[in-house]
């Protein structure tokens, strides 16, 4: 899973150029308004809308845009009825992709999305044809760079992680979905600094790319699709050699 690392890096140097013009914030907003309508605009009774106002806050999103979208969310205020909705597709090289989006217009979201595959080597898949492959996780991230591996490994296993995982920059603590809070509040409390904690989706197998030009057209597909307004998460199980995607990432 190294390719991925690299991959998790490349997007957060773009998350910092979507935060410039605006894109973050637009799906931040809708993702506060989703987990409102559906658990309710109390952060403290909804988990969901706790960690999307948390995401919210992390890039710096104002206050009263918070607030408003979770007003709009509950229906105090009017507003967009978004809708959730999941799709499944292969990559180049049979590169299982799962989309999780936010839509407005399901038909438009799915006719756009299939023709971003079709252009970028891959195809959108009927229901249940790749979801199988993921399982939902909780991922912490903690940078590499002065971090004390046993006492990390130690500590995170005590508090119910499954897995820490050492990667060139970065280390990734992997968790069940409900032991991610109190395995972060672990860690933190043993005074390591949290890059990111999440509930994710991830692979249980990969799919190993060492062709350059697939591994173009695959890194092109995740680029075209995170880059789509209604899409909130991609999750692929494609596997790039470090030295491969350090090459044709530079280019994405």
């Amino acid at each position: 899973m190294a390719g991925h690392s690299h991959w998790a890096q490349i997007k957060r140097k773009k998350a910092a150029q979507d935060a410039k013009r605006g894109k973050l914030f637009t799906k931040l907003i809708r993702e506060i308004m989703v987990a409102a309508r559906m658990g309710g605009g109390d952060p403290s009774a909804n988990p969901r809308l706790r960690a999307a106002i948390q995401a919210a806050k992390a890039a710096n999103m104002p206050k009263e845009n918070i607030e408003r979208a979770i007003r709009k969310g509950t229906g105090q205020e009017p507003g967009t009825t978004w809708e959730e909705a999941t799709y499944e597709g292969y990559g180049p090289g049979g590169v299982a992709v799962l989309i999780k989006s936010v839509t407005d217009n399901k038909r438009r979201t799915v006719s756009e999305l299939r023709h971003i595959f079709s252009k970028c080597g891959g195809n959108l898949a009927e229901p249940g044809a790749v979801a199988w492959v993921f399982e939902q996780k909780g991922l912490i991230l903690i940078d590499r760079q002065g971090t004390d591996e046993e006492k990390l490994l130690e500590t995170a296993l005590e508090a119910g992680a499954e897995d820490v995982r050492e990667y060139e920059s970065e280390f990734e603590i992997i968790t069940l979905p409900e032991d991610l809070e109190s395995v972060k509040k672990a860690l933190e409390d043993a005074g390591f600094i949290i890059q990111s904690a999440k509930v994710t989706m991830v692979p249980k197998s990969t799919v190993k790319i060492e062709d350059e030009k697939t591994a173009q057209q695959m890194l092109r597909l995740m680029e075209a699709l995170e880059d789509h307004d209604d899409v909130q998460q991609v999750y692929a199980n494609f596997d790039i050699p470090d030295e491969l995607m350090e090459r044709v990432g530079a280019n994405i």
